[in-house]
């Protein structure tokens, strides 16, 4: 039976455990707690993913290995790189294909819709950290020593996504109450699913042939929907009156990121937040026969995660 070790048990690679177990696959969850959904298809084990040699053991026989581990992100620049090069170790000495888990920040400012195509132009701290570690690999790739391939979300959505929108707006707007969101909350974009990420990681680990190697993959994602229009769309699925959601301009996240080192972060970032964000997804839906969910599927588990408090 084919083995696929997975990195990070958090909001995409449990999910993709998940998915990869229910479909009669053999999956080792990796994590420092060695959490994660039980099912008798997944073995969770406690590691450290940035031991190449406690992985590499791990992951001997794997058909893929998929990396969803992230560091804090107020600490990407020091932990980001030294799991980076050990999972690359780790899918070389062992002839996984190393599937990664990534994001748009590497693309930079683009006017218009990302393409796979387009070149790293990162402009941000964490933008940089991800282009290096994706062109290290592209690079390992191309010499072949591994095979690679990333696949990329835009700003997760769904029950279980980290991302800024679940922290700082949903379970809030669910409960009644007001919240708040950098940025221009009338600017569009787009949302990527945890549950689609899990589908799209499953769909290029299982894909059989070379298609998925050495290039990137978007995951499917929703229309262009503004955080406000969003929101609406949530507190409407829950039954509840429309949010009271305001914008968080730079110098109001500076103050609060003086006391929050995360929220710190998200200061550089604001560019991508003032900004239209769009995602293309076209080929990925061709070439592996997916779409995205429906939203309002999205929103009804969402909801009933966080509970409107209505």
């Amino acid at each position: 039976m084919p083995l696929h070790v997975i990195t990070g048990a958090g909001g995409t690679g449990a999910p993709t455990a998940e998915l990869l177990a229910r479909r009669g696959e053999r999956v080792r969850l990796v994590s420092r707690r060695g959490g994660g959904p039980e099912h008798p298809l997944i073995e969770r084990i406690a590691a450290d993913a940035t031991d190449a040699d406690a992985l590499s053991r791990l992951a001997e026989g794997a058909t893929t290995l998929i990396n969803t581990a992230v560091p804090p992100y107020d600490r990407w620049p020091e932990e980001f790189p030294p799991l980076a090069t050990a999972l690359l170790d780790v899918a070389e000495r062992t002839g996984a294909g190393y599937v990664m888990m990534g994001n748009t920040y590497g693309y930079g400012i683009v006017s218009g819709r990302f393409t796979e195509d387009l070149p790293m132009a990162p402009v941000s701290v964490k933008g940089r950290v991800r282009a290096r570690m994706w062109t290290e690999a592209l690079e390992a790739h191309r010499a072949g020593r591994v095979r690679v391939t990333e696949v990329r979300a835009s700003a997760f959505l769904g029950a279980g996504a980290g991302s800024l929108y679940n922290f700082m707006v949903a379970p809030l707007v669910l409960r009644g109450e007001p919240a708040a969101f950098p940025g221009d909350l009338d600017t569009p974009k787009t949302w990527s699913y945890v549950g689609d990420v899990a589908r799209t990681l499953a769909a290029v680990a299982l894909a059989g042939d070379d298609r998925p190697w050495g290039r990137a993959w978007h995951v499917p994602s929703t229309a262009a929907l503004s955080v406000r229009e969003l929101t609406t769309q949530l507190t409407t699925a829950a039954g509840g009156p429309a949010p009271a959601l305001t914008a968080i301009s730079t110098d109001q996240l500076a103050a609060i990121g003086a006391a929050d080192p995360i929220m710190r972060e998200v200061i550089e970032m604001m560019y991508s937040l003032d900004r239209p964000d769009l995602l293309d997804s076209a080929l990925t839906e061709r070439t592996f026969g997916l779409a995205p969910t429906p939203l309002e599927t999205v929103l009804a588990e969402t909801v009933t995660a966080y509970g409107t408090g209505t």
